[in-house]
């Protein structure tokens, strides 16, 4: 393929980097990272090879959910910085060939919201229907709730009216009510003002909560479709900003998922994450059998070829398992998670990958070498390019929301602040800083930074992973992975072994929609630090894998002209 074309839509073949600039590195001293910090790791991010920084929240906020019950769509939580801080940080990440996006909380306020400060005063105040109300008790909504324990129901009564309002989420964060044209208006003004500061696009965090629009506008025929609105927005962006991108939170059946992309059209959500192959990794991690992880991926639907999956090993809040049955998940919880403590909400685990995986460096590589080799955009949360675990002192999801482990020095790095000033606590034992942290890792070749650095550089080089034509490739070993990606003329061939024993594979490098493909004088090319394979005329190779082994191969044909 020409190599031009990768440029037009970004995305496709981007490296995502999701951070906290409160967790990520303390410029001014005060126990809290903020944005002087961040760019002065701006070039940190561009030497691991980083094209795109996802900013978790950092608007206005009480903080009782971690920056996402937000009190101003426009402002700067001042613990971070100011509107020039961020300006400053994204011309700099700019400058150094990144793209930023940040987290756009639509599906609701924090109820310290002004919105919400006036929508309490009276049930004819004007901003009463930018939030959900109903008069009557509503029923029992206990199985509805998102953080099971930490609510009972979907509905809060406020005093001073009587009346119930809505919040998908925690009480103090009402949901709030699309259906109302005038909070349309602010959330497409707001998502504006973003843009012209330089952004370029937003995740939305809980899309189906957003759009199931419980609320109903004062006007009949002012009820839109919550999908039409979706693609309203997506089209506000084209028209501000040609190039940028919306990249969803969707976790749902690939059936459903297909409609947040806007169906044949894929006019909604530019990017998805990929839920589902990501929880079928995990099982099949936990049997070391790649088949449930093949059976997720070969039941993907087709989408637009403008709109693409994200992959990811972790994310910042649980390892969510809620669409595995009851009995794999207690699969995965009794391999990676056996303790209570580890689990949370009964659905999920709160480690990260290192820990779960007793820090085997081989099978560690192994999973994030698989992460960049499928068809999709790879994102990583900060701090897995060096291997950190939790702090399952932490509360909840926060075990994952440490600071970033910068040098074996006092408090990792982070901050010149007392430790009890931090703004969380720095992660203790064998995957603290003392054995774990950025400026180590950076300096030892054989480190697990400079392995995903390589793999970056891999993926980068590889269009074919983000644009390709994925297809799995059948062979009878059960523990390993092999598939292939192609694009005009293309392929990559890849191989990952779960299991802890070496396995042998014999399989075929054709195209199952073309198996008279022909391989004369071809060979498969190793893209890592091993050997090429010989391929025979009809596309059949051999080839070994080690103990949780991973190959990267590029057919080359005589006559190709790409370099190798």
């Amino acid at each position: 393929m020409r190599i031009a074309e990768t440029s037009d839509l970004w995305w496709k073949n981007a490296v995502i980097y999701c951070l906290d600039p409160e967790t990520f590195f303390d410029d001014d001293g005060d126990g809290s990272g903020d944005f002087g910090g961040l760019i002065q790791r701006v070039d940190y991010l561009a030497a691991l090879g980083v094209t795109c920084i996802w900013l978790m929240p950092f608007y206005p906020s009480p903080d009782r959910d971690d920056g996402y019950d937000v009190t101003d769509m426009y402002g700067v939580d001042r613990r971070l910085g100011t509107l020039g801080d961020v300006v400053e940080f994204i011309r700099t990440a700019k400058d150094r060939g990144m793209r930023v996006i940040a987290d756009f909380v639509i599906n609701h306020t924090s109820d310290k919201h002004p919105w919400f400060v006036q929508a309490r005063k009276s049930v004819d105040n004007p901003y009463r229907d930018y939030y959900v109300w109903r008069k009557d008790t509503p029923p029992d909504t206990s199985d509805q709730v998102v953080f099971p324990g930490e609510e009972t129901s979907i509905w809060t009564q406020d005093k001073a009216s009587g009346e119930w309002y809505l919040h998908m989420f925690a009480k103090h964060q009402p949901d709030l009510n699309v259906m109302n044209p005038k909070v349309r208006d602010e959330i497409a003004k707001a998502m504006g003002f973003w843009l012209q500061l330089g952004l370029d696009g937003f995740r939305l965090d809980a899309v189906p909560f957003f759009l199931e629009l419980r609320g109903e506008p004062k006007d009949a025929a002012a009820r839109i479709d919550p999908h039409s609105y979706l693609g309203a927005l997506r089209s506000f962006l084209g028209r501000r900003s040609g190039s940028a991108v919306l990249l969803g939170e969707v976790n749902l059946p690939y059936k459903d998922q297909l409609k947040y992309f806007g169906g044949p059209e894929g006019n909604e959500l530019n990017m998805q994450f990929d839920f589902l192959s990501m929880q079928y990794m995990y099982l099949a991690l936990a049997r070391e059998d790649a088949r449930p992880l093949a059976t997720s991926l070969g039941s993907r639907p087709k989408i637009h070829p403008d709109n693409q999956w994200a992959m990811f090993v972790r994310n910042h809040d649980e390892l969510t398992l809620d669409k595995l049955s009851d009995s794999e998940r207690d699969e995965v919880f009794a391999a990676f998670g056996p303790d209570k403590d580890m689990q949370m909400y009964g659905r999920g685990l709160r480690r990260r990958l290192p820990t779960m995986l007793n820090g085997d460096p081989a099978r560690i590589r192994m999973v994030y070498s698989l992460m960049f080799s499928l068809p999709g955009t790879p994102a990583l949360f900060y701090g897995e390019e060096i291997g950190m675990g939790e702090n399952l002192t932490a509360k909840g999801r926060s075990a994952v929301r440490t600071p970033m482990q910068w040098d074996d020095a006092e408090n990792g790095g982070f901050s010149t602040a007392a430790a009890k000033d931090l703004v969380a606590p720095v992660v203790e034992g064998y995957f603290g800083p003392k054995n774990i942290n950025a400026a180590a890792a950076k300096r030892d070749p054989e480190s697990l930074w400079n392995f995903i650095a390589t793999l970056i550089q891999r993926y980068r080089e590889s269009p074919e992973l983000g644009w390709g034509e994925f297809e799995l490739i059948k062979h009878p070993a059960a523990k390993v992975l092999l598939h292939r990606c192609s694009r005009a003329g293309s392929t990559l061939v890849l191989a990952h072994n779960f299991g802890a024993e070496p396995a042998s594979v014999a399989a075929n490098a054709a195209s199952a929609g073309d198996p008279g493909e022909h391989f004369a004088g071809a060979v498969l090319r190793d893209l890592l630090d091993g050997e090429d394979v010989p391929l025979a005329e009809d596309g059949s190779f051999e080839l070994e894998l080690g103990r949780y082994g991973y190959r990267w191969f590029r057919i080359q044909r005589p006559t190709d002209r790409r370099m190798p």
